[in-house]
């Protein structure tokens, strides 16, 4: 058993009801405050300087990995020393811990999470986009082809991915800019260049990777836990008008590329380990390097919710990772099985989640299937796609009978086209 994952812990730092962080989570982050950056962790809605606590000596590690605007050196040192440092963290901050509770210079490294700003937590190297979700490359097959030819031959054999822009990936409450690029409106007309009209959001979680094995050698799916350091929220925003112009023949590319957001807290996958699940049954049976043991798709509820500018926000989407037909494990066992090599800080986020019915749609593209139905907001107002102004956040969290860990959000604000 993983020690921080104890249910009887409670911690000495306050916790709201239903926080999404508590002492069970203990996720990273990087945050900046009073002009200092340093990596920190979150218990309630306490953030915790952890280059400080290090300089206590809590931690048998280099000080100086926490004294960074990235988790990468952190990572670096592997899967051990993130769960010996969040044993730590869950010892440090126990109830039980009368000896930490009453030190003073424990109590200064404790800053409210509205005082901090938080950042982007790493510096992202390489980034892969899989498409996993058996429903919604359904439905996207069925409004572009047909029920019969939804999936395409190749997609129950393989976890079909691609490579995306890592330098356009930002963290939460940073304001995008509407996309431009050529459109084809009309079948029968010759395209036309200007601001996107079909932005869509798309509703992903997103795993980062520890350093991996040599250029050449392969991750397998029993192995693949040990190289996944966490997962955060990831909204990998969408310009269909633009992609369903360019993609063919080689994919995606302006309308994908100009923003992907994430989460700020990256949430371990030992804090994930108590809502391990079963997933789809995968018929047919895949190939041998793709098969894996045990529980290995993760139990996560996930809401999207727009907000016009000045008004409430209007939840659009109730989904959940479980929903996901190809895992992390297999995901990342395809991804090396040829040799390509990974390093710490990868980031490669599952590809649109959408459950069984149109509430758990992750994309606006489903939810108003191709633009034939629109969605009423709270002033009022309609959308098929999203406005300017508009803001998308996401949430998501898992939840047991014994404890709670979640994700926090992922906000991003549309500005109009430069």
């Amino acid at each position: 058993m993983i020690r921080a994952n104890d249910i009887t812990i409670k911690s000495w730092i306050e916790i709201p009801d239903n926080s999404d962080f508590s002492i069970q989570n203990i996720p990273f982050g990087v945050v900046k405050h009073n002009g200092n950056v340093f990596v920190a962790t979150r218990i309630g809605n306490t953030v915790v300087n952890l280059y400080g606590v290090a300089k206590l000596g809590h931690f048998n590690i280099d000080d100086e990995v926490f004294n960074t605007s990235r988790l990468n050196d952190f990572m670096l040192l592997g899967k051990q020393v993130t769960r010996d440092v969040r044993n730590e963290i869950s010892n440090i901050f126990n109830a039980q811990n009368e000896t930490a509770q009453n030190k003073q210079e424990l109590k200064a490294l404790l800053i409210d999470a509205d005082a901090v700003e938080m950042l982007m937590p790493l510096e992202v190297g390489d980034y892969t986009d899989f498409y996993s979700s058996e429903q919604h490359a359904y439905n996207v097959g069925c409004m572009f082809r047909d029920p019969n030819n939804a999936l395409l031959p190749n997609w129950k054999h393989i976890p079909v991915g691609y490579h995306g822009r890592a330098s356009s990936i930002i963290v939460s409450g940073t304001p995008i800019h509407r996309p431009k690029g050529q459109q084809k409106p009309k079948d029968d007309e010759p395209p036309v260049f200007g601001p996107c009209k079909l932005l869509d959001f798309e509703l992903e979680m997103a795993f980062v990777t520890y350093q991996g094995k040599a250029l050449g050698d392969s991750i397998s799916t029993k192995e693949a836990d040990e190289y996944i350091f966490g997962m955060c929220l990831f909204n990998d925003w969408s310009a269909r008008d633009i992609q369903k112009w360019e993609y063919v023949p080689l994919g995606p590319f302006l309308a994908k590329n100009f923003a992907s957001s994430m989460a700020p807290w990256i949430v371990t996958l030992d804090a994930l380990e108590p809502f391990r699940t079963n997933g789809s049954v995968q018929d047919p049976k895949v190939f041998e390097y793709l098969e894996f043991e045990g529980n290995k798709h993760v139990d996560i509820n996930l809401e999207v919710a727009i907000q016009p500018e000045g008004t409430e926000e209007k939840v659009v989407s109730n989904s959940n990772y479980k929903y996901m037909y190809w895992n992390m494990n297999q995901q990342l066992a395809h991804h090396t099985i040829n040799g390509c090599d990974i390093n710490a800080g990868d980031m490669m986020a599952s590809g649109t989640i959408s459950g069984n019915d149109e509430t758990a749609y992750g994309s606006m593209l489903e939810i108003s299937w191709k633009g034939t139905k629109s969605v009423k907001m709270a002033d009022g107002s309609e959308r098929k796609f999203i406005a300017d102004n508009d803001t998308v956040i996401m949430r998501g969290y898992s939840q047991n009978d014994d404890v709670r860990v979640g994700f926090g959000e992922v906000s991003t604000k549309v500005l109009p086209s430069k």
